[in-house]
């Protein structure tokens, strides 16, 4: 049967999509779970309450219709990316405060889903960022490196007291096996090179196994596994992750060819901290990100140049949120600019 034109296919859904992206999560969140504990899982599932809560009662404050609201999830989301990016039994309250500013301040203080400029999940992350360094850059060390085994209950302990049964703080688990408490390998790149030591001799460290690390690459390799899921579903487009990628690449490349004993190699910067969260879960959020061609090209090239120098030269081992969040601000400016040809008339649309 001929259906007459046009011929046009129908946007999925906006809740199919956000369902999408928290099924694609699932690997990463796993993986993180087994190299990093019980923590990843008490991080999510207190921000994914917090991000309910707080979106439900913004909505009726703004005389909205709450439980449509929540259905779309798109708080659940923003919940699930900000969990999945704090550190393993940080305090409660950092879940719980930066959960509330990417809801009330950086999504709904906008208008809402489809009206904020900035990514909510980034927003809050930058915000404890800034505001709680030590706790967002403690890090425990992976399990198979830890000389306290935490177990399942005092995890919980520590989550929501500080403390574990016997007493003992979070700094009690995280000396790894030569007696040093370092929190991701970026953090011990970014150290090492800031007291004057050598690439070869800063990867010695257990925390490294030749130039990849242990825990993290199987990290990113998992939700690069979420990334492709959600292209192959076309639930994102190919441009920003590829081109973020390739930037980090190919900046990456070009410096450490220059100096390979003071700046970070590629396959490390690929496959250390939130590059592959970044490049296909955070970067291609629809609302701020760039939305022509070769807009999102450029956004995601942009990204992954901000990230590699920030990385190597910055005063923060990881700069994806930073990235994002810069990116965001000019989305517009390269959208204007990046616009296709109207067709017939030789004018931009």
């Amino acid at each position: 049967m001929l259906i007459s034109s046009p011929h046009t296919r129908n946007p999925q859904p906006v809740n199919f999509v956000m369902r999408q992206v928290v099924l694609a999560t699932i690997p990463g969140a796993l993986v993180l779970s087994y190299f990093f504990g019980i923590g990843i899982i008490l991080n999510l599932l207190t921000c994914t309450l917090v991000a309910i809560v707080s979106e439900s009662v913004i909505l009726k404050l703004r005389q909205r219709d709450w439980r449509q609201g929540l259905q779309d999830y798109s708080a659940v989301v923003t919940a699930i990316l900000l969990g999945l990016a704090l550190p393993p039994l940080a305090p409660w309250w950092i879940a719980t405060l930066g959960t509330l500013f990417a809801i009330v301040f950086a999504k709904q203080l906008y208008g809402g889903l489809g009206y904020n400029p900035f990514n909510p999940a980034m927003a809050g992350y930058v915000l404890l960022l800034i505001s709680f360094p030590l706790s967002m850059t403690t890090w425990l060390p992976p399990q198979s490196l830890m000389q306290h085994p935490l177990p399942l209950s005092d995890a919980i302990y520590l989550f929501f007291t500080g403390l574990d049964s016997h007493g003992n703080g979070l700094n009690y688990y995280l000396s790894n096996v030569d007696g040093f408490a370092m929190a991701t390998p970026l953090d011990e790149l970014k150290t090492g090179l800031g007291m004057g030591y050598r690439l070869p001799e800063i990867v010695k460290a257990p925390i490294f196994n030749g130039l990849a690390n242990v825990g993290w690459q199987w990290v990113n390799l998992a939700f690069l596994l979420g990334g492709i899921y959600l292209l192959v579903r076309r639930v994102i487009q190919w441009h920003i992750p590829v081109a973020m990628i390739a930037s980090m690449t190919l900046v990456a490349a070009v410096l450490y060819g220059f100096d390979s004993d003071q700046n970070i190699p590629p396959v490390v910067h690929l496959l250390s901290g939130a590059t592959m969260l970044g490049a296909f879960f955070i970067a291609t959020d629809p609302v701020s990100a760039a939305t022509t061609v070769k807009g999102r090209l450029i956004f995601g090239a942009g990204i992954g140049l901000i990230v590699v120098i920030i990385r190597n030269y910055g005063g923060y081992p990881d700069a994806v949120a930073f990235a994002v969040l810069l990116l965001n601000m000019t989305a517009p400016l390269i959208d204007h600019y990046t616009r296709p040809a109207v067709y017939g008339t030789g004018e931009q649309a």
